[in-house]
């Protein structure tokens, strides 16, 4: 049994833990609605303008395009890769299965940098570097472990005998698998798509190494800015990443249900 002393101290340590996860981001939101002209919180009065203006801004609209190219690039990529993979993980037995947990734990073990100067010298040699798309591959190849592990949480928990009966019924693989499997499997597909496509939202280290003055994406975009002055207007940005983080959050709710989400991590 736990005392009423010992709920009170846990209570306590989840809200301190709460607050200071969120006290950077309420600045930042903060910050954005300012109504002066330089970044502060709390802010000075209560204004719009710096939405207003990095809407109308042209080279913040076309790397926001940019980054969702990269994005959707990055889906269609990892999303039927992650889930081949993350159901034949689960499903047989495979060789070299020592080289696939090592590949499993690459986004722990190698620095971002390794990667991305890797990416760099192989699209280089091909003669792609710059361009928008091999930006979405290098995000899908560097994040896949993470769909890897969605779904084959999902595959594990899948109940074999309703393949079985799928295939004493007359189905063949194909039929079981796009009738039986991938919907069972659907809950960590979907988990990990969301992720795939946050995280090549705001992958920034890949993308400054892969695209030129032509074809920056909005991280890029606005570490440029930032070299040079911190105005609100970049508060504002970062606020869109917010709500591109809490809209994930919600679909994930919807569709998933956060329980099957943090029991598939």
């Amino acid at each position: 049994m736990i005392s009423k002393t010992q709920q009170l101290v846990f209570g306590f340590l989840v809200l301190f833990s709460i607050l200071i996860l969120s006290l950077p981001t309420i600045i930042v939101v903060g910050a954005s609605f300012t109504a002066g002209n330089i970044i502060s919180f709390p802010p000075e009065g209560f204004s719009i303008k710096w939405y207003e203006k990095i809407a109308l801004a042209r080279d913040l609209r076309q790397a926001f395009v940019r980054s969702l190219v990269v994005s959707l690039v990055c889906l269609l990529v990892s999303v039927p890769i992650g889930t081949l993979a993350g159901i034949a993980l689960t499903r047989y037995r495979l060789r070299f299965t020592s080289a696939l947990q090592v590949y499993l734990l690459l986004p722990f073990t190698i620095p971002l940098i390794g990667s991305g100067i890797g990416m760099m010298l192989l699209f280089g040699n091909l003669g792609i570097l710059g361009s928008i798309w091999p930006v979405g591959v290098a995000c899908a190849v560097i994040n896949l472990p993470f769909i890897i592990w969605s779904v084959s949480s999902s595959a594990a928990a899948l109940d074999r005998d309703l393949e079985l009966a799928a295939a004493s019924c007359g189905a063949g693989r194909i039929e079981t698998f796009l009738h039986v499997t991938l919907p069972g499997v659907m809950p960590g597909v979907i988990t990990g798509g969301l992720l795939m496509f946050v995280l090549a939202m705001t992958e920034f280290l890949v993308s400054l190494l892969l695209t030129d003055a032509r074809t920056v994406t909005l991280p890029v975009q606005i570490y440029n800015n930032v070299r040079s002055i911190i105005t609100p207007d970049l508060a504002a940005v970062s606020s869109v990443f917010v709500a591109i983080a809490l809209i994930a959050v919600w679909l994930l709710d919807r569709l998933v249900g956060l329980e099957i989400f943090l029991k598939s991590k």
